[in-house]
């Protein structure tokens, strides 16, 4: 499958097949890709506890849970939590210098010193500010972009839920207290189409993104949103005209009867 048709079709999946199980393999190609993102420093804030359906205990399943539309984690094959572990930060010196001998830092004969007597230096004066939610959470959100690309190319839809129970979790799962909660993934294969109803609605083009100095719109071509949906990269408006038939399809056979926010 090309990029441009993981972009395209790349929606978020909230229709899992509850009896299909996920492949571990599978999973560990998300998580391998979003190891090897980006990340400030090379400090790798990004990690994740996988909790499969059929394996995870209970009391750890309960825990683990959404306020909208938890009928997702309740049917999902696999759950991620995604959380960020500030205390990577402290060993950004040595990232450094893995990233200065590995040519990724510096160069010429003095490069290794100016890491020592320059850079970390820097570096280990904005220490404890680097740990408060900013930059981290970015990186970490490049990670976990990289892990849904991944889980499209292999046939798997993912939704990112947010939770207010992120201390109830991080305490069920064990995690240390230099961790926070980012997010919820389910993961599995997709119960709806890979068009999820139709490209969602979006801000004006001119609303989000400027040129030059804020107020000064960005110029958006009609020819690059035209070639993007002669590409597929640009689905159709929703609603498509079938979606709320798939929609009671779908209820109806996962037995999400008196869940209105589907």
């Amino acid at each position: 499958m090309e990029l441009r048709e993981v972009i395209g079709r790349r929606r978020s999946i909230r229709f899992l097949l509850p009896h299909r199980p996920v492949e571990p393999e599978k999973i560990q190609r998300m998580l391998e890709a979003a190891r090897r993102a980006s990340h400030w420093g090379n400090v790798q804030s990004l990690q994740a506890v996988v909790m499969f359906r059929d394996s995870a205990p209970d009391d750890v399943r309960e825990a683990v849970t959404a306020p909208i539309a938890g009928f997702q984690i309740r049917l999902a094959p696999v759950v991620i939590v995604w959380y960020i572990d500030t205390a990577m930060v402290d060993e950004q010196s040595e990232r450094l210098r893995e990233l200065c001998r590995a040519g990724a830092l510096g160069y010429g004969e003095g490069k290794q010193e100016a890491v020592e007597n320059q850079l970390i230096p820097i570096f280990t004066n904005m220490l404890e500010g680097l740990k408060q939610p900013g930059v981290g959470e970015v990186d970490c959100g490049q990670g976990i972009a990289q892990a849904t690309l991944m889980a499209y190319e292999q046939g798997l839809g993912t939704c990112c839920l947010g939770t207010p129970f992120t201390e109830k979790i991080r305490d069920k799962l064990g995690l240390p207290d230099s961790c926070r909660v980012l997010l919820l993934q389910t993961v599995g294969y997709p119960a709806e189409s890979a068009e999820a109803g139709g490209q969602r609605p979006r801000q004006p083009f001119e609303r989000l993104f400027h040129m030059n100095g804020y107020g000064k719109p960005f110029p958006q071509s009609a020819e690059v949103v035209e070639e993007l949906k002669r590409d597929g990269m640009i689905q159709e408006e929703a609603p498509l005209p079938w979606r709320d038939a798939e929609l009671d399809y779908l209820k109806e056979a996962l037995g999400l009867k008196g869940h209105g926010l589907v």
